[in-house]
């Protein structure tokens, strides 16, 4: 057995190998399954910045392929050639065309972009017409660094308006007061604060207090009988009535005398006459009275 191989022929076997493992492994590596059948296809663009080899193709955002060889046509110009490997099962529609991205984390990317709306497909070998997408730092320069140039101005006398108004004196003033008047705040609710300990559980006392007594008296009012009362009111108010109704008659003597004109003149004559009678009686007296002696 161990006169089959020579040293020589033992080293160039295991050289084989480690080229065989090597190769294997450096397409791993790259993303390359040397076992599984793949199709070649050929994009066709003018730019091919951020691709390289092992650059995923994406279909939906699907992984379906691979980079395999980039080629610059030195013989006519804006013409590079990229060739691609796709999974075998994948087929691509005729119209389709692909897509170069670039992104921040990945690179560059490449989509497949498939034309739906046909059956029929390409064959592998076919070329792919290849579009350059606007990547996201192309459309910042492009479109936001000029507002950009444009706010700066803009900025800047902000800016200086910011600074002007920083350094008034008149903003440090009311800082100041605006400290003062915090302080003041602060003060006030340690006063309402001590007022809350001890000047309300004093009013919520005599509140309680107030409000005990109510009860007391709203329950001595429940204990009135206020019918009754209500009825001697109605008595006393029938009394008043019927008295008036008597001085307004004619039937006694406080009615007659009230509304009887002829009797209030009798009276008021009678009172005339005696009062002149007793006048006479004090002017003459000799009239009325006789004395006699033996």
């Amino acid at each position: 057995m161990k006169g089959l191989f020579t040293k020589e022929a033992k080293i160039g076997i295991v050289t084989i190998i480690s080229l065989v493992l090597l190769y294997i492994g450096i397409n791993y590596l790259k993303g390359i399954n040397l076992f599984k059948p793949v199709n070649h296809y050929y994009v066709v663009c003018t730019n091919v910045k951020g691709v390289t080899i092992s650059t995923p193709v994406f279909v939906e955002g699907f992984k379906v392929g691979l980079v395999r060889e980039i080629k610059y046509d030195y013989h006519t110009t804006n013409k590079i050639t990229i060739e691609i490997s796709l999974d075998d099962d994948m087929r691509i529609n005729k119209g389709s065309y692909v897509t170069l991205v670039n992104t921040f984390l990945s690179g560059g990317e490449m989509h497949i972009q498939l034309n739906k709306y046909t059956s029929e497909y390409l064959k592998p070998g076919d070329v792919i017409e290849g579009r350059s997408a606007e990547d996201m730092m192309s459309s910042v320069s492009d479109n936001i660094l000029p507002q950009v140039e444009q706010l700066l101005p803009k900025i800047d006398s902000i800016l200086t308006g910011l600074q002007v108004l920083v350094n008034n004196q008149a903003i440090g003033q009311s800082l100041d007061n605006l400290q003062k008047t915090t302080g003041n705040l602060a003060a006030t609710s340690r006063q309402l604060n001590q007022m809350m300990g001890q000047d309300v559980p004093v009013i919520l006392g005599n509140l309680k207090t107030v409000s005990s007594n109510m009860s007391e008296v709203s329950t001595n009012l429940t204990k009135l009988d206020f019918q009754n009362t209500l009825n001697k009111v109605n008595q006393t108010l029938d009394n008043m009535q019927q008295m008036t109704q008597r001085l307004n008659s004619k039937d006694n003597s406080l009615g007659l005398l009230l509304n009887d004109r002829a009797l209030y003149d009798n009276l008021n004559a009678t009172t005339q006459n005696a009062s002149n009678l007793l006048l006479d009686l004090k002017e003459h007296p000799k009239r009325y009275i006789h004395i006699s002696v033996f």
